[in-house]
């Protein structure tokens, strides 16, 4: 198992802080004293996280990538359900998380297919350790405009090149859009290029094959009306 805390926090933009020794009860409690401001809870084997508010470039990240993603799932008529920040987890797991956002594929479920994490401040809990005790299939991390794939696989999450859920989504290419600072440019683009590369694919043309065959060697063009004897 890895440690629960991955080292003190340190962001200049985000309040931010790590308590010990929290029970379930006092989570709850604090759930309640904090409803209705932006503080983020995160519950792991009695530490809990709270970070409030969050800041602009996580935002901004957060909801390019998101976009990002989805117009890849629709053009590709991949069925897909948004969940948010949906908090998950429970008492039992001791765990509770409120991922930046996530998604089930194919139908509704209790935990997502997939999450996003957006990293703009180090430390804090370890968020992979509460969703490997919650099975979730997949988890995506953006850090520094680096994009890291975790899928379950064998009991345990291993860092891979491509995602299992999603096997022809290019990720590179993902990554690249992601980095435009102008979001609108960012998804118009994208959505362009997986548009283009469809309709290449729906050609599949053959280039290796003439555009032309004849059988016969002595070729004689249709007559125009000026040609026609009189």
């Amino acid at each position: 198992m890895s440690s629960p805390v991955l080292q003190k926090p340190t962001t200049s933009e985000t309040a931010y802080i790590i308590l010990y020794n929290v029970s379930w009860e006092q989570l709850e409690q604090l759930d309640i004293a904090l409803a209705g401001t932006s503080a983020r809870l995160t519950y792991l084997d009695g530490i809990l996280e709270i970070m409030s508010p969050l800041s602009d470039d996580h935002e901004d990240n957060k909801k390019t990538l998101a976009m990002l993603l989805e117009v890849y799932m629709r053009m590709k008529n991949i069925r897909f359900y948004g969940r948010g920040s949906a908090t998950i987890g429970n008492k039992g797991d001791k765990t509770r998380c409120e991922p930046d956002e996530s998604y089930n594929l194919g139908t509704k479920k209790t935990i997502p297919d997939l999450i996003l994490e957006i990293t703009v401040t180090s430390g804090g809990i370890n968020k992979l350790e509460i969703y490997q005790r919650l099975r979730v299939p997949e988890v995506w991390f953006w850090e520094d405009g680096l994009l890291s794939v975790y899928c379950w696989e064998s009991d345990n999450y291993r860092k891979v090149n491509q995602s299992n859920l999603l096997p022809d989504l290019n990720l590179d290419l993902l990554a690249k859009y992601a980095l435009i600072s102008d979001q609108y440019d960012a998804v118009t683009e994208y959505s362009q290029i997986i548009n283009k590369s469809d309709v290449l694919k729906n050609l599949d043309l053959d280039f290796d094959k003439p555009a032309l065959t004849i059988h016969d060697n002595s070729y004689n063009p249709p007559e125009q009306d000026g040609d026609k004897c009189k």
